[in-house]
């Protein structure tokens, strides 16, 4: 599920900016990261940046109701 709308949209550069699942994933990233601050491995990290996406999947398909 990738939603094409764009966070922050500029037009004064080639990009478009970052998609809204982007800034979604993000966001859970962050919160991910601040919950889990301290014992994170580097090999977590592949795993907290999947779960982040998954989240903002889930964000999107409740915003699309």
């Amino acid at each position: 599920m990738e939603e094409k709308k764009q966070a922050f949209p500029t037009g004064m550069f080639d990009s478009d900016g970052m998609t809204l699942r982007d800034y979604f994933a993000a966001k859970a990233m962050q919160s991910l990261l601040v919950v889990l601050r301290e014992g994170i491995r580097p090999q977590d990290i592949q795993l907290m940046a999947r779960d982040a996406y998954g989240i903002a999947d889930a964000m999107l398909k409740e915003r699309a109701k």
